[in-house]
């Protein structure tokens, strides 16, 4: 039997008590270079865990209010599996790929880069392990860690408070599973 929890509103508070979360998941430290950020980052702000909402404006055409919701009024849940094959995102990362280019994805509340990808592998490859996924999957040459965090429970976030996702390692080493609609942003 299961039983369905709505996700929160936002007027809904984000905080939450790690020691909740740690007695299912525990903490945990993550092999470099990924950066461990303190709990701190996701602390409530001017717009839920961001100091602004998400930009109007997003590529992709990835969906306002969704992505207002996950980003800045969210630690637990994400866009359904697959979301990312709705958008014109796959599309255009062929199109980019024909041109031998990578694509940087910005922070869809600040504007600032997040991820870039492919590197070290092709695009296709990196579209087949976030199909398999559900969700884009990025490793660890492709994140931009001036801007990106890992907390203890494998929350992935933006230094500015963006949810972003998780960090769920397999064989191949750490692996971030991000929302889409959060590194939708344009570059400001």
């Amino acid at each position: 039997r299961r039983t369905l929890i709505a996700p929160p509103s936002p007027t809904t508070t984000t905080s939450r008590s790690m020691s909740v979360l740690d007695s299912f998941f525990g903490k945990k430290e993550f092999a470099a270079p990924c950066i461990m950020g303190d709990e701190s980052i996701m602390s409530p702000k001017a717009h839920g865990t961001s100091e602004t909402p998400v930009q109007k404006d997003l590529r992709w055409n990835c969906d306002y209010d969704t992505a207002d919701r996950i980003c800045n009024f969210n630690r637990h849940y994400a866009e359904y599996a697959g979301y990312w094959l709705t958008t014109s995102f796959v599309e255009d990362a062929r199109t980019v790929a024909k041109e031998g280019k990578e694509i940087t994805f910005y922070d869809s509340n600040t504007g600032k880069p997040l991820f870039v990808a492919p590197k070290g592998r092709s695009m296709e490859d990196f579209l087949k392990e976030s199909g398999s996924h559900g969700w884009p999957s990025f490793r660890d040459e492709e994140v931009v860690w001036e801007n990106v965090r890992c907390l203890a429970d494998g929350e992935s976030v933006s230094v500015d408070g963006t949810h972003l996702g998780h960090n769920l390692p397999d064989s191949s080493g750490n692996r971030y599973c991000i929302n889409l609609v959060s590194v939708a942003g344009r570059p400001v």
